[in-house]
């Protein structure tokens, strides 16, 4: 398995920019996620990778080798596509074996290499089937397999779940996670635009916007330490909400007042210079609690739309100005709050602060910032 560094990777058809600075450095045994809204280059920059597509700028290396120039086939990559693909004609054995023939592979190294597979994915009493006898899960698998017995140095997989229904999704989500802890050695790069499918299998998820790279992290520091705006609203569903305000109160706590007359503080630390300053605080629908009578509070609102979940309630509240309806996730059943008006605040450690798009926390140097792009004007609807 294979190490891969991209430095200053760039795509462009003609004077148009597609990526531009992308630097990455996949670790072995990593499974990297690469998200971001329709258009970004995720699916471009997954088959540069793989070299479908040629790189106009920048170096690509796989195993500490330059392979900008180097053919696919020689690579040393699998790649799973949206579509299965399968010869229809062909069983699961002989689909699985059609790309070691070609490389005239022997008999018997043919057959060790499905054998491990087929046990691996669980396929064992469906090799002697037609893809048309299979589920679309099933087959899915069958895909993966033809990637597994190349025994390549890096998967890639270009949104494998996409043509399965919701239920097929999840239980075929949770067989490549467990593919992922049976081959721990396997460096995997995975597309999708479904956020939970990043969230839960991803060791590193590059989220990509506006031609570059707008954070690099774990699934759980995006979610909880977003570097920008853009990154706080795209991961997470609802999306995050953001409510303008301005600082009032510096210090290791930001204090950040409202028009409303609400008020919120945040463990975001801050300093002289940013008092007076405009920003938009940041608070997760989930983060949102009521607030007690007579306590202080973050948001008031009428509320115009609940939607009951069972273990949840989401409210929506009315608009205010143009900006985006502000939306609470409270536990339990709260159906009788609708058309009342209500105040929400939210614990001082949940709540996001962004000057100018960009977080407080890496603004003061706190944490290692990793986005590389400069333009993050993307609407994440």
């Amino acid at each position: 398995m294979a190490d891969l560094l991209l430095t200053d990777v760039a795509k462009s058809y003609g004077s148009v920019d597609v990526l531009k600075h992308i630097n990455l450095d996949i670790k072995k045994g990593e499974l990297i996620v690469f998200v971001g809204p329709s258009g970004c280059g995720k699916s471009t920059l997954l088959r540069m990778i793989a070299g479908l597509e040629k790189i106009t700028g920048g170096e690509l290396q796989i195993d500490g080798m330059v392979v900008n120039d180097v053919p696919p086939a020689q690579r040393g990559i699998a790649m799973v596509f949206q579509s299965y693909a399968l010869y229809p004609h062909m069983t699961v054995r002989d689909n699985m074996a059609f790309a070691l023939k070609i490389a005239k592979k022997s008999p018997e190294e043919i057959d060790a290499a499905i054998a491990k597979a087929a046990r691996i994915l669980q396929l064992e009493p469906y090799l002697d089937r037609l893809p048309k006898a299979l589920s679309g899960g099933q087959r899915q698998r069958v895909a993966i397999g033809r990637s597994i017995v190349r025994d390549p140095k890096v998967y890639l997989f270009d949104e494998p779940l996409s043509n399965l229904d919701a239920a097929l999704r999840v239980a075929t989500r949770i067989e490549i996670a467990q593919l992922k802890e049976a081959m721990p050695d396997s460096t995997m790069i995975y597309v999708t635009h479904d956020q939970v499918e990043a969230m839960t299998l991803a060791t590193r998820i590059v989220v990509l916007a506006g031609g570059g790279i707008a954070q690099v992290g774990s699934p759980l520091t995006l979610y909880e330490k977003p570097e920008n705006e853009f990154v706080a609203q795209f991961i997470g569903s609802p999306a995050m909400n953001l409510l303008p305000g301005k600082i009032t109160g510096t210090g290791q706590q930001t204090t950040v007042s409202f028009e409303g007359g609400g008020t919120a503080i945040s463990n975001y630390p801050s300093n002289d210079a940013d008092m007076g300053a405009q920003v938009n605080v940041g608070v997760r629908p989930e983060d949102f609690v009521e607030a007690g009578e007579g306590q202080p509070y973050a948001f008031e609102g009428t509320v115009d739309i609940t939607e009951a979940l069972g273990e949840v309630t989401l409210l929506y509240f009315e608009k205010q100005n143009d900006a985006d309806p502000v939306i609470g996730k409270l536990a339990g059943i709260h159906s009788d709050l609708r058309g009342n008006k209500v105040r929400l605040t939210a614990d001082p450690g949940k709540v996001h602060v962004f000057r100018d798009g960009e977080s407080l926390l890496y603004r003061q140097g706190g944490l290692e910032k990793t986005a590389t792009t400069t333009n993050l004007n993307v609407s994440v609807h």
